[in-house]
């Protein structure tokens, strides 16, 4: 006969979700919305007028002294990182990769430019950054396909 004291326990795999779970999950939502934002923004907005040659890029990288030939290979490098920020395998480095450019976009809107738009890099790094530290672990999944096929 059971006691009079004894509760009923609902066990933890019937129990609703917690809110850190729903919290985690928006989160990665979240971050994935950004990382298809800032693609698009690198594919379109960069590249494109890049690899278009549209005379505003073509006119700035004149006045770098790169010419058509660092035109077209920065907005290569920009698409490439743009469709890997996609690719889960690809994405934290991808991220490295594009805040290295903005660095140099950084150093290059400071010294040739004047600070005219220097700020523009700097505001991309932080959810780059976020990104490449969110998805380190994909990494070591990146490593060991390189060390297969290598």
């Amino acid at each position: 006969m059971p006691s009079q004291t004894t509760a009923h326990v609902p066990s933890v795999t019937t129990a609703a979700p917690t809110g850190s779970t729903r919290g985690r999950r928006a989160a990665r939502v979240a971050l994935r919305v950004v990382q298809v934002l800032l693609a698009l923004f690198y594919a379109l907005a960069s590249a494109l007028p890049k690899l278009i040659a549209h005379p505003s890029a073509a006119e700035a990288f004149d006045k770098i002294g790169w010419g058509s030939a660092g035109m077209y290979a920065i907005g290569a490098l920009e698409l490439a990182g743009a469709v890997a920020l996609l690719v889960p395998v690809l994405q934290s480095v991808a991220a490295i990769a594009l805040s290295a450019l903005m660095v140099g976009a950084f150093v290059v809107q400071l010294t040739v430019f004047d600070g005219q738009n220097a700020a523009t890099p700097l505001i991309l790094i932080v959810p780059l950054a976020l990104i490449a530290w969110a998805r380190r672990d994909h990494n070591a999944d990146l490593l060991r396909l390189v060390r297969r096929h290598g």
